[in-house]
């Protein structure tokens, strides 16, 4: 066996599953606690194209739970600090990024733009675009994975990969269900928590975001685990395993 990268993962799944992973082209939605940690995963994983959209630049405050968040990254566009870290760890992933915010209506130019797509992961928060996200994948039958909150909660391994119709206790599932329902998406895979969210009503990060009390609280051991999780769900199924 030749010696590469993903030598240790070809041990483990074999050439030919390997070899659908270096096939498969990916796009996230969302370079944040959990988007971050689930595309280093997919490209340590050996997906062969990744396709990036986050208009975001990295804070000082993401550096508690986000993978290309330090103090010398602070500033620049998350999608490129990924992809210069993607690019270190192999240099043949085709990374394609877009530094632009998610709306319903540049959903579908977006898709249109990545030409063939394996696998949609959303791990943005804007609920419209979450929604027009699973509208869009069920149309054009792309398998789509849909992170829910992971902030305010401190317990990851409670995290659970499930129709949003089996979901429970979760806000943000409530109102995907609801809106999803009125949409006529009949299915969404998602990744959840029942662990009931920390209130964080009365503290302040001391951010001048102009709206405070929507900012939830996070912790370095949660969201990097939703993103793992997801990782591991779409590696496993591109490479049929």
């Amino acid at each position: 066996m030749t010696v590469h990268e993903f030598s240790r993962t070809e041990l483990l799944i074999g050439e030919d599953k390997l070899r659908k992973l270096r096939e498969a082209s990916v796009m996230v939605f969302g370079v944040g606690g959990v988007g971050s940690h689930c595309i280093e995963a997919l490209a340590r994983s050996g997906v062969g194209k990744l396709t990036l959209i986050d208009n975001d630049t990295v804070s000082v405050t993401n550096i508690n739970r986000q993978s290309i968040a330090y103090h010398s990254t602070a500033g620049r566009y998350k999608t490129e600090v990924m992809r210069e870290r993607i690019k270190d760890i192999c240099p043949d992933i085709v990374v394609e990024t877009y530094e632009m915010f998610v709306l319903p209506e540049n959903i579908g130019e977006l898709f249109d733009k990545a030409g063939r797509l394996d696998y949609i992961i959303d791990a943005i928060d804007t609920v419209s675009a979450k929604i027009a996200l699973a509208k869009l994948a069920q149309e054009r039958d792309i398998p789509i994975i849909s992170s829910m909150g992971t902030g305010n909660k401190l317990h990851g391994e409670l995290f659970e990969i499930a129709d949003i119709s089996e979901t429970s206790v979760c806000p943000l599932c409530r109102v995907m269900r609801k809106e999803l329902k009125n949409r006529g998406v009949t299915r969404l895979k998602v990744l959840y928590s029942k662990e009931k969210p920390v209130d964080t009503v009365g503290r302040s990060t001391g951010e001048d975001t102009g709206a405070r009390r929507t900012v939830p609280g996070s912790i370095s051991f949660v969201p990097p685990v939703a993103g793992l999780l997801i990782a591991g769900e779409v590696a496993r199924e591109l490479a049929g395993l």
